[in-house]
């Protein structure tokens, strides 16, 4: 199942609402705007100054429909106000506007105020390959070098995550750069470990999980023969899980740009995910992530 399809299921309605952080973004609005109109959105709470939002609305030709606007004076305060909707349930969904990842993961985090629901938040990108088919790449964006026990709630959380959007017992592949357990290389003996845990039933949900495998034996089966590995994981990849976030934010933008793969990203661990674009994202990607967060809670 690819981006379309989801889409299209979402039209039955999901009934999910969704609080944007400082939404002075104009394809912010539209990717909003068009998740009303398909029908898996029923209402968006945007934050911000409210006459900005109104005269961008205007000048792309965005209708409001479906929108309330709250006043908020900055990028934290419209943060504080759209992670407030979540904490009293008026919305069921978060994302990020435009303004710093920083900002509203502070907002998020906050100890009286936030909506943190897991010990450990971590970045979920989702990347449509060709079949089409729908794979995770983890964690792209959010924890720089994680250790063992991090990196052990990293894939919880994207196994958690696959499994809400139907990838159930997904195959996980634990990249490094060679396919061997190697004692100078921490992260091929944390990859077999990972693999260990989930053998032993030490995450949240079911998982196969390989490792450590190379990038070209998880994509490619046929990588994987040539090379004589014989792996239940390779070229069937659900997964793909990276050491650190260099490795994965390489991969993440050479899947998008290289690759021209369509992808969403998000932050999962808080009581919802959180929809986080970038301003470079198209209107499609942005679209393509609040749909993802919709299929999430709709199957969790």
């Amino acid at each position: 199942m690819g981006f379309a399809k989801l889409r299209q299921e979402l039209k039955r309605g999901t009934g999910q609402s969704m609080a944007v952080a400082w939404g002075v973004d104009g394809g912010v609005l539209q990717a909003c705007h068009d998740a009303l109109s398909q029908g898996f959105l029923q209402e968006v709470v945007v934050t911000g100054p409210t006459e900005q939002i109104q005269a961008i609305a205007q000048e792309t030709g965005l209708p409001l429909t479906g929108f309330t606007l709250l006043e908020a004076s900055t990028p934290a305060e419209g943060a504080a106000l759209a992670v407030r909707q979540i904490r009293e349930g008026r919305c069921t969904l978060l994302m990020k506007g435009h303004l710093n990842t920083s900002v509203i993961l502070r907002a998020v985090l906050h100890k009286e105020q936030g909506i943190r629901a897991q010990a450990l938040l971590s970045h979920i990108a989702i990347v449509e390959l060709p079949g089409p088919r729908l794979a995770l790449l983890t964690d792209a964006g959010m924890n720089i070098k994680p250790d063992l026990t991090q990196k052990s709630q990293i894939l919880d959380n994207a196994i958690q995550f696959a499994w809400s959007i139907g990838l159930t017992n997904p195959k996980v592949a634990a990249l490094a750069s060679i396919e061997t357990v190697n004692p100078q290389m921490t992260d091929t003996v944390e990859a077999a470990a990972l693999c260990l845990m989930a053998k032993r039933g030490q995450f949240s949900k079911p998982a196969v999980v390989d490792g450590p495998l190379a990038f070209d034996n998880a994509y490619s089966k046929e990588a994987a023969a040539q090379k004589g590995i014989d792996s239940p994981v390779a070229g069937q990849a659900d997964i793909f899980f990276v050491p650190e976030i260099t490795t994965g934010n390489v991969l993440y933008k050479a899947f998008s740009y290289v690759g021209n793969l369509s992808t969403a990203g998000l932050i999962f661990g808080a009581s919802c995910p959180i929809v986080l674009t970038s301003r470079a994202d198209s209107a499609e990607s942005k679209l393509n992530a609040i749909a993802v967060a919709c299929q999430a809670l709709s199957g969790s």
